[in-house]
């Protein structure tokens, strides 16, 4: 008797999901979910995208101000392009470039703090 209401459960369980699977509800609501999956990853895309290389601009290049640390200079520019370091005995120096397109900005850290910058951009 026991066994009977089980399987009585079951048949009914799977002849909703027949039904709705048939109907595509299902599939609607995975199809659905996963759009908006792709949805949000793409926007999430184009906005990163879009923010790349706003920050290297002439407004943004005359905030650095010698004495300024690395990680004050990376609040403003943002991650360098590349970087160049060289210890010597008594001093370290560290070469930010950052590269946009044709322009270049060059941050020179010594004993990281700015000491000159250098920028090809124009207005």
């Amino acid at each position: 008797m026991r066994e009977n209401y089980k399987q009585k459960k079951l048949a009914a369980a799977s002849r909703c999901l027949n039904r709705m699977v048939r109907s595509g509800s299902i599939l609607q609501s995975m199809a659905r979910s996963g759009m908006k999956s792709l949805l949000v990853l793409a926007l999430m895309l184009v906005i990163g995208i879009s923010c790349v290389g706003k920050r290297i601009t002439k407004a943004n290049v005359d905030e650095v101000a010698e004495g300024m640390s690395k990680k004050q200079v990376e609040s403003i520019l943002g991650p360098p392009t590349s970087t160049d370091n060289q210890d010597f005995l008594i001093m370290k120096k560290t070469t930010y470039v950052y590269r946009q397109g044709k322009d270049v900005v060059t941050i020179v850290f010594k004993d990281d703090k700015v000491q000159a910058k250098d920028s090809t951009l124009s207005e």
